[in-house]
């Protein structure tokens, strides 16, 4: 399995323009929240869980991502958490109502985010590796850390791998 600091690299080399990472703060949130939605239906009860697709997508996801880093583990599975609460409570919603605003959300999310792309000049990351879309979400929370001073070993190694970010403004290690 790949390290954390491989997984950041890789899908980073994709992400070295400062517009297309500040998109990706507004895009992958709304992507996630929208999937989080769209998969909280339906659900089966057992052991008194009421288990969806979403549930069991987010189980895995935060195996995945306890399993790169426990504190990017932690802050993920909370926000994984809170995204599965939020989609669930809009799978709630009528079905015309839940799926327009589910689907529009990840409409609008995918919009920002190849805008995002139009500035890079690049593909998304998971045109060439699946695992880019359970990674992006990871992406994000870690960029934040690291424009926060927050895990600057991990900024450096990444940016060693990856190269600088451009465009005025960008972060250094």
């Amino acid at each position: 399995m790949k390290t954390l600091t491989e997984h950041l690299a890789q899908y980073a080399a994709y992400h070295r323009d400062r517009r297309n990472i500040a998109s990706h703060f507004v895009g992958v949130p709304l992507i996630l929240y929208a999937v989080a939605a769209l998969l909280s239906r339906p659900q089966l009860e057992g052991f008194g869980i009421a288990w969806s697709p979403a549930l069991i997508a987010g189980l895995a996801l935060a195996v995945f991502y306890f399993r790169l880093d426990l504190r990017f583990g932690a802050v993920m599975a909370a926000l994984l958490a809170l995204a599965l609460w939020g989609g669930a409570r809009l799978a709630a919603w009528d079905t015309a109502s839940w799926l327009g605003v589910a689907a529009g959300m990840f409409v609008v999310g995918w919009i920002v985010q190849f805008v995002g792309h139009y500035h890079e000049g690049r593909k998304p990351a998971f045109v060439d590796d699946l695992v880019g879309l359970a990674v992006g979400p990871l992406f994000v929370v870690a960029e934040l850390a690291f424009l926060l001073g927050l895990r600057k070993d991990l900024a450096r190694a990444v940016e060693a791998l990856a190269g600088p970010v451009r465009g005025a403004g960008g972060r250094t290690a």
